[in-house]
C-alpha cells in the first residue's frame, strides 16, 4: 500500500438495517475480489447488480499478490511494481466510488497485499460475507494447480459464484 493511502474506504449510502436475518432471505453482504483483469471486472459488475437487487452491501477487495520475481528484484524494480499496484488500486477505488454513487449502493473498498485466497478468505470472515464472487482465472496453469476460485469453492465456507 502506498504512503497515506487508506486500505479501507466506504462509499454510497450508509448501510441500512434489513428486515431479515442473515442467511434467511438472500445475501446481506456480497464480497467480490478484483485484480484489474477482465474476468474480475465482470465479476464486480455481476456482484454490484446482485447487491443492488438484493438490497445488500457490496465489499470490493483488491488483492495485490507480489510474485517471487518481485521479491528478488532490486529496489528500482520493486518501486515500479509498488507504484503500479498503487495506481491500479487508486483507479479501482475511484471506480468503486463513482459506481456506488450512481447505483445508490453501500460499497466498501478494501486493499490487501498477499496471497489472494488467504486475503479474500480473511476479508469474507471479517465482513461476514454471505456470498463471494470472483472471476474465473484466465491462466492456463490454474487448470492443473488450481485457481483462487477453485480454492474458495473447496473451502466450502461461503457460497461462491465464479463469473466467466
Amino acid at each position: 500500500m502506498g504512503v497515506g493511502a487508506p486500505d479501507r474506504e466506504e462509499y454510497g449510502p450508509r448501510s441500512r438495517p434489513l428486515p431479515f436475518e442473515r442467511g434467511t432471505d438472500g445475501p446481506r453482504v456480497v464480497l467480490v475480489g478484483v485484480d484489474g483483469t477482465r474476468t474480475s471486472l465482470r465479476a464486480a459488475s455481476y456482484a454490484a447488480g446482485l447487491a443492488r437487487r438484493q438490497g445488500a452491501a457490496l465489499v470490493v477487495v483488491f488483492v495485490h499478490s507480489p510474485t517471487l520475481y518481485t521479491a528478488l528484484a532490486d529496489g528500482v524494480v520493486a518501486g515500479v511494481v509498488q507504484r503500479t499496484h498503487d495506481d491500479l488500486a487508486a483507479d479501482l477505488r475511484e471506480e468503486c466510488r463513482r459506481e456506488a454513487e450512481s447505483l445508490g449502493l453501500p460499497v466498501t473498498f478494501l486493499s490487501r497485499r498477499g496471497d489472494a485466497y488467504a486475503e479474500l478468505s480473511a476479508a469474507a470472515d471479517e465482513t461476514l460475507a454471505d456470498l463471494v464472487v470472483v472471476g474465473a482465472s484466465e491462466q492456463a496453469g490454474h487448470r492443473l494447480v488450481g485457481s483462487v476460485a477453485t480454492r474458495l469453492v473447496r473451502a466450502g465456507r461461503w457460497p461462491v459464484v465464479v463469473v466467466p
